[in-house]
């Protein structure tokens, strides 16, 4: 960026030996770039680029936004989309606002195959989500939403049969021990549970030998669907979406002693007894499965 300014210090009669002296730069580069100089378009992204640095030295937690209108009064007027690819190229970024670029992890292999993936005649893979009966079909995943303490973690098991939340945990850290906990609680609550297909995404905690061990510990069955396929367990992410409406996202949580009891009470006592569904013919998931089981057990 020194070069055009030496080329016009020299044009006004100041010698380039003075110039590079006191600008401490070495005079063969210069001369090297004189047999090739730059484009004016090259030479105008270079007063925009210095223009934009010297507003973000000057102030480091300006947002591009700001060091444009700096630029602006310097003489150096530019569109938006252009300051905010200069200073993107450079990193040059507010001090404030930045969120840190994580690199995403990628998913490991699964431990188990897709049993609920069914393709059709023309080969399109789908997923078919259904139940003839209790425990035959068991949903798990893992939510997440932060209070002034930190982030709260719920693994949810969901019974396909009737929707209903059969077991859960909930945490301040996303372990193995939180899946594993939700599956002993619904195991619990549950009772005969041999042959039960359990359904999960790729998750670590579903990957990890303990939770493996918990499903072969009660005859149980593992499933894991596709990476990056949201609609792999999407019937468990529409529970997760009412829980985000109705509870997480209604206010400001201080502690997570406050937001686990709030997800316990909608889940009790407004998703399983209030909340009428119409999958369930406007039944609850409680009344549905005291209306629909009986016939069987009498029968049986």
């Amino acid at each position: 960026m020194m070069y055009p300014l030496v080329r016009e210090l020299a044009v006004d009669g100041i010698p380039v030996t003075v110039t590079c002296r006191v600008l401490k730069i070495a005079r063969q580069p210069y001369y090297r770039w004189l047999q090739s100089p730059v484009t004016d378009a090259d030479l105008v992204e270079a007063y925009r680029a210095n223009a934009l640095f010297d507003a973000h030295k000057d102030d480091p937690e300006f947002g591009y936004r700001f060091l444009l209108d700096e630029a602006k009064d310097a003489g150096q007027d530019m569109a938006a989309r252009t300051a905010w690819r200069i200073c993107s190229d450079l990193g040059w970024w507010s001090a404030f606002g930045k969120p840190k670029r994580v690199k995403a992890k990628r998913p490991g292999p699964p431990v188990h195959d897709d049993l609920c993936a069914v393709t059709d005649k023309h080969g399109v893979v789908r997923h078919v989500f259904a139940a003839d009966a209790p425990n035959q079909l068991w949903l798990s995943d893992i939510t997440e939403h932060r209070t002034a303490e930190g982030k709260l973690y719920m693994c949810a098991v969901k019974d396909v049969y009737s929707n209903r939340i059969v077991g859960y945990s909930i945490d301040s850290r996303m372990k193995s021990r939180l899946a594993v906990a939700a599956l002993n609680n619904a195991v619990a609550r549950r009772g005969d549970i041999a042959g039960c297909v359990v359904h999960t995404d790729r998750g670590s905690q579903f990957r990890s030998r303990k939770f493996v061990h918990a499903l072969n510990r009660h005859c149980m069955v593992g499933s894991m669907g596709r990476v990056g396929a949201a609609g792999d367990n999407a019937a468990m992410e529409s529970f997760f979406a009412l829980l985000q409406k109705n509870v997480l996202d209604r206010r400001t949580w201080e502690t997570r002693d406050e937001l686990r009891i709030a997800m316990v009470t909608w889940i009790e006592r407004t998703y399983h007894r209030r909340r009428r569904q119409a999958g369930l013919g406007r039944l609850t998931p409680i009344e549905y499965e005291a209306i629909m089981t009986t016939p069987a057990t009498q029968a049986a």
